[in-house]
């Protein structure tokens, strides 16, 4: 009989990378479905950025397209590094100020961001398609 966690490292490898791009995919459906594309895209123009609404489009066409292919997993050392890019730029942009904590004591911080990070540098370092190193 198997020993907890009862799956082989290569399967909890796979439900990871699964897991984090549902992850995303989620998060920009999300963002369509309740309207927050508008909402999104005037916080970034406050803050510098130009064109603000192609910027947020762009972003949540990532998120979907880049979670399905990861979920499928086209792509996935690539995608992830982009995944990472986006979430440092959030970290930098929005979260940072907002403290460490994401829920329960505080609101918005950046501990889910790099949880995040962390996840995808082990999907990336596990992708089977990888150069040798």
């Amino acid at each position: 009989m198997k020993k907890f966690p009862f799956i082989s490292l290569n399967t909890s490898l796979i439900l990871l990378r699964v897991c984090v791009a549902i992850l995303f995919i989620a998060h920009a459906v999300v963002r369509i479905t309740n309207g927050a594309v508008s909402q999104f895209a005037d916080f970034l123009s406050s803050q510098g950025f130009m064109m603000g609404t192609a910027v947020v489009w762009i972003i949540t066409f990532f998120e979907i397209a880049g979670g399905i292919l990861m979920t499928l997993g086209y792509f996935t050392k690539w995608l992830a590094l982009g995944f990472i890019l986006m979430l440092i730029v959030g970290i930098i942009v929005i979260h940072a100020e907002l403290g460490w904590f994401v829920g329960e004591h505080g609101t918005g911080g950046m501990e889910y961001s790099i949880a995040l990070i962390f996840a995808l540098i082990v999907i990336a370092a596990a992708d089977k398609n990888k150069s040798a190193d």
